[in-house]
């Protein structure tokens, strides 16, 4: 009786403990990867006030209209069909034809924040960007959608012509980033720009790219941890990314590019469908709203 006594109140310890670790968001050995041991897989949020599955399905409906470089057919396509879908859509012209979409939610505070994705695909044959394009947008598109009542006015903007043209070998710095240079300086006046770049692969980790502003990427972790997301956003610091973002630093307004880049399909035809997981998107869609209700 006294070796069953002492079995069981190990037992209710061990189960104590258990609903601490859960409740906290510190279970041992989760999202660490699977018995065999695949890559980490980002955990399962505790937050739902975004609809990682309604964002999941505009991503899909992106790759289903193949590549879509700038200045397409398909590309043309796609923005008419952000622009539909975002409140108060619009166009901005860019030069060389193309044009970035706006969409825009009013905040209760005077001011606002920038949330950039770039909607084009990169110029190469066959390439549809599942990742590299599509996750950002529909993760963008979803937020536009779905926030209420932000602290500040949140203009969404979706840039054409990121990648460089088709053919181009010239300096991408020149060449590409050719929506976001037109908007930045129209903008210049944000709070703060937020990018989302390659947010939906699978072995999804995000950590600041060396170009990223630190006070504003520890709020992106604080926010992240608060939804259960914390795992995604590790400590440490990747290198430098020229990328959207990188125009609105040059005017003076702190911004973070979310991109992955150890993803391993970068401008490569496997960056399809097998290479996004609905989780991810889910993950990176709770984190920024809840970031963008307190910027």
């Amino acid at each position: 009786m006294k070796l069953l006594g002492i079995v069981l109140a190990v037992q209710v310890v061990l189960g104590i403990t258990l609903v601490a670790l859960v409740a906290t968001d510190n279970l041992p050995f989760t999202g660490d990867g699977d018995a065999d041991g695949s890559p980490a897989r980002p955990a399962a949020v505790h937050t739902d006030r975004f609809d990682g599955t309604a964002a999941f399905r505009l991503l899909r409906r992106q790759v289903e209209m193949g590549p879509r470089p700038a200045g397409s057919p398909e590309s043309r396509r796609l923005a008419r069909l952000l622009k539909r879908i975002v409140p108060r859509g619009r166009y901005q012209r860019v030069p060389g034809g193309l044009r970035n979409v706006i969409g825009t939610v009013r905040g209760r505070e005077p001011g606002y924040v920038v949330l950039g994705a770039h909607y084009d695909t990169a110029a190469i044959r066959g390439f549809v960007g599942a990742n590299d394009g599509a996750s950002g947008t529909a993760i963008a598109a979803e937020l536009a959608r779905t926030i209420r009542r932000p602290r500040h006015t949140v203009h969404f903007i979706f840039f054409d012509g990121e990648e460089l043209p088709r053919g181009s070998q010239g300096d991408f710095e020149v060449e590409g980033l050719r929506g976001s240079r037109a908007a930045a300086p129209v903008f210049a006046e944000a709070r703060a720009m937020v990018l989302l770049d390659f947010v939906g692969d699978r072995e999804l980790t995000l950590r600041r790219d060396a170009n990223s502003s630190p006070g504003l990427w520890r709020r992106l972790r604080a926010a992240a941890r608060r939804v259960g997301a914390g795992g995604v956003f590790p400590a440490g610091t990747q290198g430098a990314v020229t990328d959207d973002h990188v125009p609105f630093l040059e005017q003076g307004v702190p911004s973070i590019d979310l991109i992955d880049f150890d993803f391993d399909c970068f401008h490569l035809r496997c960056d399809n469908m097998s290479a996004v997981s609905e989780r991810s998107v889910d993950a990176v869609g709770e984190t920024i709203y809840a970031l963008l209700k307190t910027l």
